[in-house]
């Protein structure tokens, strides 16, 4: 299959496709004397390993890491676990600093009672210039 098939296959993207084939993610499995890449089942599914991979936050390398391990028959179960768990506690510390940002966001909202007020008296610009809050 063509570039263009492979894409409606894997819902993306021929720029997708070809931004992870210089990546290295995946490659044709031949090119014709035009220039065109062809591409085979095999392909198809590694591409929506990666893109599925990409969708639960997994970086570019740590996908690497993965198909690494998904083409190596001696990898166990337990050590593809493993870079899922490490990437679980990533996604939880980020959660963590996610919801400290929404407390202080809402607190922030809270203090701008006055809209019309002068940009000079705006709590959230004073917070962000590192003022202490007026008593």
């Amino acid at each position: 299959m063509l570039i263009g098939d492979l894409a409606k296959k894997a819902d993306v993207s021929i720029d997708t496709i070809r931004y992870y084939e210089r990546e290295g993610l995946i490659e044709p499995l031949s090119v014709r004397e035009s220039g065109y890449r062809e591409f085979d089942e095999t392909t198809a599914d590694r591409l929506r390993f990666v893109i599925r991979a990409k969708q639960l936050g997994f970086s570019l390398k740590e996908i690497r890491d993965l198909l690494s391990l998904r083409d190596d028959p001696d990898t166990t179960c337990g050590q593809v676990r493993m870079l899922a768990e490490t990437k679980l506690e990533d996604v939880l510390a980020k959660i963590k600093v996610l919801q400290a940002m929404k407390k202080d966001l809402t607190g922030l909202l809270k203090e701008c009672t006055d809209a019309e007020a002068s940009v000079n008296s705006c709590p959230i610009v004073d917070a962000l210039d590192g003022k202490e809050k007026k008593p």
